[in-house]
């Protein structure tokens, strides 16, 4: 069982501080043995625990109308979408992984979350991605991004997971330490949902997958420390998947699920089969004897501790009833995979890990687990000294665009920063149409939003995975509140009624106040955000220790909402301007039309070296309004296109609605705004709208009626491969031909590709 001495040293070495270890004593009772200690180091990990995190993410809204279960009970977030159909979707970060062995790390990440979805129940039916890398691109830089890309396409195509969309950001501060988030959305018919609750005293513990090898050990606690030279080394704890198994794990489960015979399932994630089996056993209040030297092996692995905390990858964990276990394991021998009975369910909350006629663990299971017997921490916390520079900011102080040939070259330097330009080098490696759900598509018929009509209905799912940490830096909470309105706006724009969201927090060291403070201040722009558009938190992620010996990344809140079209082939709005002529609107929020600013926009940043400046206008009342009207405007038909505003501001929206749809467009000004802030400025609550001519009236009344304002910025040009800008100080013809060539060759440039 171990010495005093060895389980003292185990616990130094595996990063437990004093506190906890006298903690685990105190839990137990005794010394823990050295199996014991292994166990807690991992599940009481920052990426297995949230103890740095979960104080404040209680604060946020966890129920909403159509909540089946609330974040945190379930593998995933689970919502009603009506006629006994459920979804359920999440995110999650494989950031650590993905910066020693990109490949590996990017591939793990996507099979990892779609046995999230997996594990309720649900089969994966789309996917998307928000990655963050380094700019100006090297070398190193063009590695991972080759690298990640290349994971996420090649696991998501062989698995049959259309990857549907998301985004790409480049940034100084992810240099070295890129930020790889993976969203996976299922749906399940709600009588099939199955529970993370083990339940049945006698019921069977199953094994179901590949062997575990050493893949992975320490995963989660590697996940959870500063990146470093030495750390950058740690092969061993990067999984290896394997995507033809996944699907063999998607098909013997779904099986399985139709046939009624899971009583309650988990997949083996971050920690392995030590988590799975806590996890399970503490939600269903029940206890758990599993014998170790059962779990078919790999690799030399020939320690207990190996055998729990390996996080090799396609494995579940099944908990089935005594009678049905001989049908679990002839569906998953017809599908070629191991699945052995490697324990039992108790009476007694307590877990037993036994390794070859030895009891070498025995302990609560909550005693693991996060909020329960690990410990929850506030760190100390201070607003750091740049948010001087940003209330020091005057816009006044930035000469407004005097020329046409201002305003092209800006246009131009936009157009190709590889954060605004077309992202096809990308989107083409990922089979975005596998299934035969997908509507339309990234390079010939995109939306706003991507979407995915559900099988033999009329219905659709719109998604998007979106942020932009330039303004969450600028002001944490307003920021990351700017994130879930625009993702929420971006869904709206398809004619989707949004749902719900889920999220995945990325910062730097949370002992740092300074970074602490960031998280904080956006977890309560997140929470006021979804409290004022009425989105339930479905579930999500934090990723913390995303630092170097450079320093933190930008504040990175990623933001994903899935929302629900009706009648999709009606109601479904592209983006691209139509092939006949429309008039052309801007509605949204009066302030943001009429007076827009400059704050922590591209146009600022690139145009004029300003790092520093106040974020995006934001009002929550407005966009409350717009994604309540948007869906309704596209169920009347009165859409004919919708494309949001952000990044980049609204000529680049325009841009990219005119090259979609191979057409021009003649548009103008406001009256009394800046030249450049109404072009470029990135405030929220803004859309773009195409609306026939013999429409145009009611749409504005329905605006009106909503509370928000309206701008005619005047008409579309089919089949024109120019388009007027004119304004009270500006007046230019632009080359679309030219301006699209710029667009779409920037990133393949930059990538050598």
């Amino acid at each position: 069982m171990g010495s005093l001495l060895t389980s003292r040293a185990i616990a130094e070495i595996a990063g437990l501080d004093a506190g906890e270890y006298e903690r685990i004593i105190k839990l137990l009772g005794r010394e823990p043995h050295p199996v014991e200690v292994w166990l807690f180091s991992a599940l009481w990990s920052e990426h297995c625990s949230y103890k740095s995190s979960l104080t404040h993410l209680r604060k946020l809204p966890r129920a909403g109308a159509r909540t089946l279960r609330a974040a945190g009970e379930e593998n995933a977030g689970i919502l009603d979408i009506g006629d006994g159909w459920a979804i359920a979707f999440k995110v999650e970060s494989h950031n650590h992984p993905s910066a020693v062995a990109p490949y590996q790390g990017a591939a793990t990440g996507v099979g990892g979350i779609h046995r999230d979805i997996l594990a309720v129940g649900a089969r994966p039916i789309a996917a998307l991605n928000s990655l963050h890398f380094g700019y100006p691109i090297t070398d190193s830089t063009y590695r991972l991004i080759e690298g990640v890309v290349r994971g996420i396409g090649d696991y998501g195509n062989a698995l049959g997971v259309p990857t549907l969309g998301g985004e790409t950001y480049f940034a100084p501060e992810y240099q070295g330490k890129p930020i790889v988030n993976a969203f996976s959305l299922g749906i399940a018919r709600i009588d099939k949902l199955v529970s993370a609750r083990a339940r049945g005293v006698g019921n069977r513990v199953l094994y179901l997958g590949a062997a575990t090898g050493p893949d992975g050990v320490g995963g989660a606690a590697f996940a959870s420390e500063t990146l470093t030279d030495e750390s950058r080394e740690n092969l061993p704890a990067i999984q290896i998947g394997n995507p033809f198994r996944e699907k063999l794990l998607v098909e013997a489960i779904m099986e399985m699920v139709e046939a009624n015979l899971i009583v309650a399932m988990q997949d083996m994630g971050a920690a392995g089969l030590a988590s799975s089996t806590a996890e399970t056993a503490a939600r269903g209040a029940v206890g758990m004897r599993i014998y170790l030297d059962k779990v078919p092996l790999r690799g030399g692995v020939s320690q207990p501790q190996e055998v729990l905390l390996s996080e090799s990858q396609e494995r579940m964990l099944l908990i089935v009833r005594l009678e049905d276990v001989e049908a679990v394991q002839q569906i998953a021998d017809k599908w070629g995979l191991p699945c052995i009975d490697i324990g039992e369910i108790l009476s007694e909350e307590r877990l037993e890990y036994w390794w070859k006629g030895e009891k070498v663990a025995e302990l609560p299971p909550k005693a693991l687990l996060a909020g329960e017997g690990a410990p929850v921490y506030d760190h100390p916390r201070q607003p750091p000294d740049y948010l001087k520079e940003v209330e020091r900011f005057e816009e006044d102080s930035i000469s407004d665009i005097a020329s046409p040939q201002d305003l092209l070259r800006h246009l131009r330097t936009l157009l190709m920063h590889p954060n605004l330009s077309d992202k096809r080098w990308i989107y083409e490696q990922y089979d975005r149409m596998v299934g035969g759900g997908t509507m339309g598509s990234a390079a010939d018929l995109p939306s706003t939003a991507p979407t995915w009509r559900l099988p033999y209905q009329q219905r659709a799912l719109s998604m998007t995975l979106d942020g932009n940490p330039w303004w969450v830096e600028a002001n944490p909470r307003i920021g990351t509140a700017l994130a879930v309105a625009e993702a929420a706006r971006q869904v709206a724009c398809s004619g989707a009624i949004p749902l719900g969201i889920t999220n995945c927090l990325n910062f730097g060291s949370p002992r740092s106040p300074e970074v602490y403070w960031q998280f904080v201040e956006a977890v309560e722009g997140l929470k006021d955000a979804c409290e004022a558009l009425s989105l339930p938190v479905t579930g999500g992620n934090v990723s913390f220790y995303n630092q170097d010996e450079t320093g933190p990344i930008l504040p990175t809140p990623v933001i994903g909402v899935v929302g629900l079209i009706e009648d999709a082939l009606r109601s479904w709005v592209p983006l691209a301007m139509p092939q006949e002529t429309a008039e052309l609107y801007l509605i949204g929020d009066e302030a943001a039309i009429f007076n827009p600013t400059l704050g922590s926009s591209h146009y600022l940043r690139e145009g004029h070296g300003v790092r520093y400046s106040p974020p995006p206008r934001l009002s929550l009342r407005s966009e409350r309004s717009l994604i309540n009207l948007l869906p309704r405007l596209a169920s009347e038909g009165l859409l004919l296109a919708a494309q949001d505003v952000s990044d980049g501001g609204l000529l680049i929206a325009l841009l990219e609605m005119a090259f979609a749809g191979g057409v021009g467009f003649t548009v103008s000004q406001v009256e009394g705004a800046r030249t450049d802030a109404f072009w470029f400025g990135e405030d929220g609550g803004r859309v773009v709208i195409a609306v026939s001519h013999r429409d145009a009236k009611r749409v504005c009344q329905l605006v009106e009626r909503a509370g928000l304002a309206w701008h005619r910025l005047g008409t579309s040009i089919p089949k024109a491969g120019w388009a007027q800008v004119k304004g009270p100080r500006v007046e230019l013809i632009l080359d679309l031909i030219s301006l699209m060539g710029i667009w779409k060759s920037a990133l393949p440039i930059m990538l050598r590709a």
